[in-house]
């Protein structure tokens, strides 16, 4: 579907890529990893047409679209949400004008023996028809379905963007792009402005309704449960796996310690030749030999290693000051903003060393509970209480704008850094991909995200007994995601995490606070342990929900009560039926997509290209998805059809 051949793009002198190439196919799912600076946003944009490589050249086939959604942009503060997101049903909108513009033609004309007649008529019904493949007049279900998924409540849809945060202003420039439905997709950091749930709908989305997908994220766990395909870009060059990334990272593992033996011994060949040079430069009859040597030096092609040096991803910091044995005590805490209730009725206890994960829907009131624990809130009701000798370390994203601009990135943690941690800042700064000159930069001169992964080392080295943390990963590529991981494990004092990240907070915290329906609600276990319960507590809420309102039938009609009561309970086993045949179909969907995948893997090999049979069962399997896609979009619209006439 496109082709890159022989991509090089250089900046003042630096090669970002040496003649890369490879090739995007339909339904590929590709995961694009590598350091940060490796060139994974550029690729991107290349790949979208937003900039020109110095060599080399993509190809994609005329009529193919391509979606593409950057880190940041520009975003229009001018009308609603559900106008905003009905921008990607633009083409539809021009089909239907071209449509009446036919139509009214037809009207006017009188010659129907002519041929440009019957031309004019098969160019309203293939136009027709084309508009129904698309959605025609159905598409606001698909428009709210998608909004929904993404976070946003029925009453946001006719709400101006303006009276969002630039994160849900990010969503909807995501559902516009999802709902043109591109045949591929270029996503550069998707779930950054994502909660827990509205991840896992874009991971189920990508699954069973997108085509192909390119998409660079720190998120492992949503990239393992999105991609089969992995590139890494590593020192200009690209290495292609056909395997998911948890796979990825065992081969890569392998293959560079593979790169590492060749490393050494051609290190010790070229030792060794360089010596005989030395000792027999000035030999007379060595002179031949010595020419030779030095051409054979002249020809050898130097193998490069990584430069991330992966002895120093190993941290532990300075134990925590000793604090009280309940660090933060809640009893019945409420907080609003003017009429708005934010959350009520919050009561609980983190003791000392625990690790807490605050998760939930943006908007639910995370922020302003760790708020109310900083201090900076004080107008709320109930009674909070922060422990004896609790000295709080805090991390959200204008943590970043608080540093000194005028001292050097090694300055910054030198100043907060006690102990014997100071003889290994450079290793620290290191394993946070501040290495060598990196480390003298002035902070004036760094980026966003560098400055915000300074604010978190330079807070880990802080004496302090309980880290809240906010969002901390955004910025933060997956090495050095495991290297706060694994630190904040270390940890002996206490940690609030508020994060979407499954994959950071698994086997991190063992105790989950819940924001949501305007209350704080208490999980014990981990994230997945958490999730895992979170469904059943959703099917047992819907049956209290039904029980509810049939005891209320039940009191104002007592003669209707039983034909309600066996109408809903017949309803609520249609439901369950239906979302079983969708889940099955998606099951059947993800199975053909692999299956299509292999096909596709072994025919690309001369053996299985000569092989008539795989193409028949190419053809097949092919077919078979089609008609399970039909399939799953019969039996999704039906369920939610089911789920609106029952207000769910």
């Amino acid at each position: 579907m496109i082709s890159v051949e022989g991509l090089t793009v250089e900046f003042g002198g630096f090669t970002l890529f040496n003649d890369i190439s490879f090739v995007v196919n339909k339904k590929d799912r590709i995961a694009l990893v590598g350091r940060n600076g490796a060139g994974k946003s550029t690729l991107l944009k290349i790949l979208a047409g937003l900039q020109t490589p110095t060599d080399g050249h993509v190809s994609v086939p005329k009529d193919t679209s391509i979606g593409y959604l950057p880190q940041q942009m520009k975003l229009a503060d001018t009308c609603t949400v559900r106008e905003e997101a009905e921008q990607a049903f633009n083409h539809i909108h021009d089909m239907e004008k071209d449509i009446d513009r036919l139509n009214n033609q037809l009207a006017n004309r009188t010659d129907y023996e002519t041929e440009s007649y019957q031309n004019l008529i098969d160019r309203v019904t293939h136009l027709t028809e084309h508009y129904q493949l698309m959605g025609g007049s159905n598409y606001q279900a698909e428009l709210e379905r998608t909004l929904i998924g993404l976070g946003f409540l029925r009453e946001d849809f006719d709400r101006p963007t303006s009276e969002f945060s630039g994160g849900w202003r990010m969503r909807i420039e995501l559902a516009k792009l999802l709902l043109r439905k591109p045949d591929i997709l270029l996503l550069d950091e998707p779930t950054n402005h994502l909660d827990i749930e509205s991840i896992q709908w874009l991971e189920t989305f990508i699954a069973t309704r997108a085509n192909a997908v390119l998409l660079v994220s720190h998120d492992r766990a949503f990239i393992n449960n999105t991609t089969m395909r992995t590139i890494e870009i590593e020192l200009g060059r690209i290495y292609d796996y056909k395997v998911k990334y948890n796979e990825f990272m065992q081969l890569r593992k392998e293959r560079r310690d593979q790169q590492l033996r060749a490393y050494e011994n051609q290190q010790k060949m070229l030792a060794d030749t360089e010596a005989f040079i030395e000792r027999f430069r000035y030999k007379p009859t060595k002179s031949t030999q010595v020419q030779s040597r030095i051409k054979q030096l002249e020809k050898v092609e130097r193998i490069e290693m990584d430069e991330v040096d992966t002895a120093m991803l190993n941290l532990k910091f300075s134990p925590a000051p000793r604090s009280g044995s309940y660090p933060v005590i809640a009893e019945d805490v409420a907080k609003s903003f003017g009429n708005h209730l934010v959350f009520e009725h919050a009561t609980f206890t983190i003791n000392r060393g625990e690790k807490v994960a605050f998760v939930g829907k943006n908007g639910e009131g995370k922020s302003t509970l760790v708020k109310c624990i900083m201090g900076e809130i004080n107008d709320f009701t109930g009674k909070l209480q922060i422990g004896y000798n609790v000295k709080i370390g805090y991390f959200a994203q204008n943590q970043a704008q608080l540093l000194d601009g005028e001292r050097t990135v090694f300055e910054t943690i030198d100043y907060v850094a006690q102990g014997d941690i100071r003889t290994r800042i450079r290793d620290i700064l290191g394993a946070f991909m501040f290495g060598g000159e990196a480390s003298d930069k002035k902070v004036k001169v760094l980026s966003g995200g560098e400055k915000a992964r300074l604010a978190m080392i330079r807070l880990l080295l802080e004496p302090v007994n309980l880290l809240i943390l906010d969002e901390p990963t955004n910025h933060l590529d997956m090495p050095s995601k495991d290297v706060l991981k694994n630190a904040l494990k270390d940890f002996d004092g206490t940690v609030i995490v508020v994060s979407h990240d499954r994959e950071f907070l698994d086997e991190l915290v063992d105790k989950v606070y819940e924001f949501g329906n305007k209350r704080v609600k208490e999980h014990l276990g981990g994230i997945y342990d958490f999730l895992e319960h979170k469904k059943i507590d959703n099917l047992q809420e819907l049956e209290r929900s039904s029980q509810k309102k049939t005891s209320v039938i039940v009191d104002e009609q007592p003669t209707q009560s039983k034909l309600s009561y066996e109408a809903k309970k017949e309803q609520n086993r249609l439901l369950k039926k239906l979302e079983k045949q969708v889940s099955d179909t998606e099951a059947s969907i993800s199975k053909l997509e692999n299956k299509i995948s292999e096909i596709e893997t072994r025919l690309a090999t001369p053996e299985g290209s000569s092989d008539s049979s795989l193409y028949s069962d190419y053809s097949d399997t092919k077919k078979q998805l089609a008609e399970a896609m039909d399939l799953w979009t019969g039996q999704t619209t039906e369920l939610e059809e089911l789920k609106k006439e029952n207000g769910i």
